[in-house]
């Protein structure tokens, strides 16, 4: 499985390209082709699945009952924008521009480890995440998380 730990700071060029930052290259597993599928994230970010993650993911979606209003709806939300990603020869992703609009992003951007996945935000949003967040919000949402069981099985 697929895993990623840290944050990390990214310019986008004039054209919307980036270089995935080193530290979550020595992430992906050796030997593999780099492919991704970036897509809008749940707050206004983008987030970017290696392809081994997005693929159970679309196969779950895939299963849903598409007679059920609430799967339509979601399966527009969710995949509506999804657009997969390959390096070009020089190592740079580039941002798709409506993904990009959506997300705010601006030149320099972040890209937070997500578990399996990678979220890309704008620099200046990602940090007022935190500036309005204080330690006591941050240890009651832990304890209303962690306490309540909230795991994957």
């Amino acid at each position: 499985m697929i895993s990623f730990l840290g944050e990390y700071e990214a310019t986008l060029d004039t054209k919307g390209r980036f270089l995935l930052p080193a530290g979550l290259k020595r992430q992906l597993p050796e030997g593999e082709e780099v492919r991704f599928v970036i897509n809008r994230g749940f707050e206004k970010c983008l987030t970017l699945y290696p392809i081994k993650t997005w693929e159970p993911l679309f196969a779950d979606i895939s299963k849903l009952n598409d007679f059920d209003s609430k799967v339509r709806e979601f399966r527009r939300f969710f995949l509506n924008g999804a657009t997969p990603l390959e390096p070009d020869v020089a190592g740079r992703l580039l941002m798709p521009p409506n993904l990009k609009e959506h997300a705010g992003l601006q030149k320099d951007i972040v890209l937070v480890a997500a578990v399996n996945k990678i979220e890309i935000w704008d620099r200046s949003k990602y940090h007022q995440l935190f500036d309005t967040f204080s330690a006591d919000d941050f240890s009651k949402l832990a304890n209303e998380v962690m306490a309540n069981g909230n795991k994957k099985e």
